[in-house]
């Protein structure tokens, strides 16, 4: 069993439950569904769509990429402590979520890479603006006793959207095109403009329905630090964990190259997106409320050693029926990792006031680690062969392993 954790102050709770839930935890898993179920419509083709339409090549590919994460990690940072700041988190959600909407209607009549990378960033700047304060309210939402449960709950609604927005995906590219090999630019058109559905109702639903308790700070107080002083020494710690691990964990638009590059059709691409979300959504409510129970340190050693594997077997794959055990065991890394890192942040960071910074911090860092993780993988892939970086990013991961084991007592 766990240590029992410090008692964390989540002035966001109330005694308003559903499905043991909190209302603001339950509007935000929704719009989160809605929202990537817009962005898997069309940014997992996005490599695809650089590559089969624009022609670009595979170092610019992971140049962009890399950008548009890193470019906005700043800004995840300051919305955190921002949100601190001013006692409540809403205004920066919403309007994070109306700028990428905006955003995505022009890649429509994109026509070249640098306005992709344009577009891409104007949709991370949005990304950047709701992502810490909406974890930490999440968080703060959340009874101490069941933060895990809390985060894969969120985690798989994120993640259910997707999975509904790659099969509609899958619909139009297979009545626009059939199975044709490459992406052809009028049917990435339709897809964008189906993916402006969802994301509209999502936007729409944050702004109107998350009700906050906050207490607004006085305008005339003083600004506080960021907040790196009054973090602990484990946070600074697995911080420094991540980042050693991001390096090796490149935009997933590698993957979906590497699929193709052994054959897999675009729709066939989609299909296993589909698979993969699907594993990663049905997991991830489970393995957060494992977490709880068992501790967060040990699920993330084994989702990490599965990381590293995958990426042996996407180095290795030689026919397109290999990547479909891969992209089920990708889903499962995903569905056993991605809510239980936040709520081990959680963890290491129990009181609220401080959370936003904290997440800021800790998407920050996931964000400076994207842009040399996906330079590198597209360099690597054109200097050698595709496999190099695959071999790389399972190097990174067991290094990342060992570090938890021995850092994080």
């Amino acid at each position: 069993m766990r240590k029992h954790l410090p008692k964390v102050d989540a002035p966001y709770r109330t005694e308003n439950l559903v499905l043991g839930f909190e209302r603001n935890v339950l509007v935000l898993s929704l719009t989160s569904f809605l929202t990537d179920a817009s962005n898997t419509i069309i940014f997992p083709l996005m490599a695809l769509f650089l590559g089969n339409v624009l022609g670009v090549e595979t170092s610019l590919i992971g140049l962009v990429e890399g950008v548009v994460e890193c470019a906005a990690s700043l800004l995840k940072m300051l919305s955190g402590w921002l949100s601190d700041r001013l006692g409540e988190r809403k205004r920066l959600i919403a309007g994070g979520y109306w700028f990428s909407t905006v955003a995505k209607a022009f890649l429509a009549i994109a026509g070249n890479w640098w306005f992709v990378l344009l577009i891409r960033f104007v949709d991370r700047v949005g990304k950047g603006m709701r992502a810490a304060p909406a974890q930490a309210l999440v968080a703060d939402a959340s009874r101490e006793e069941q933060v895990g449960r809390t985060f894969g709950f969120y985690k798989m609604m994120d993640v259910g959207g997707g999975m509904m927005g790659l099969l509609a995906a899958g619909g139009i590219i297979f009545l626009a095109q059939g199975g044709r090999l490459l992406l052809a630019r009028r049917t990435y058109q339709m897809l964008v403009a189906a993916a402006m559905v969802p994301a509209l109702f999502g936007a729409l639903l944050v702004t109107l329905f998350i009700k906050e308790r906050g207490r607004p700070c006085s305008a005339s107080a003083p600004l506080p630090s960021l907040g790196w002083q009054r973090l602990s020494v484990r946070f600074k710690v697995f911080l420094v964990i991540i980042f050693v691990f991001a390096l090796g964990n490149s935009s997933d638009a590698f993957l979906t190259l590497r699929a193709q590059n052994v054959g897999a059709s675009t729709l066939h691409v989609v299909l296993l997106l589909v698979v993969f979300r699907a594993i990663y959504s049905l997991v991830a409510w489970p393995a957060g409320a494992l977490s709880d129970r068992l501790g967060r340190k040990r699920v993330l050693v084994g989702g990490w050693i599965l990381y590293a594997l995958v990426y042996v077997g996407f180095a290795l794959a030689r026919s397109a029926w290999h990547v479909w055990g891969l992209y089920m065991l990708y889903g499962l890394y995903h569905g056993v990792t991605k809510g239980v890192e936040r709520a081990f942040v959680a963890d290491l960071v129990p009181a609220s006031g401080q959370r936003g910074a904290a997440y800021g911090i800790y998407n920050a860092i996931l964000g400076l680690a994207a842009l040399p993780a996906s330079v590198i993988a597209g360099i690597l892939w054109q200097a050698f062969t595709p496999a190099v970086p695959f071999l790389l990013g399972a190097a990174l991961a067991l290094l990342a392993v060992l570090l938890l084991a021995l850092w994080m007592k």
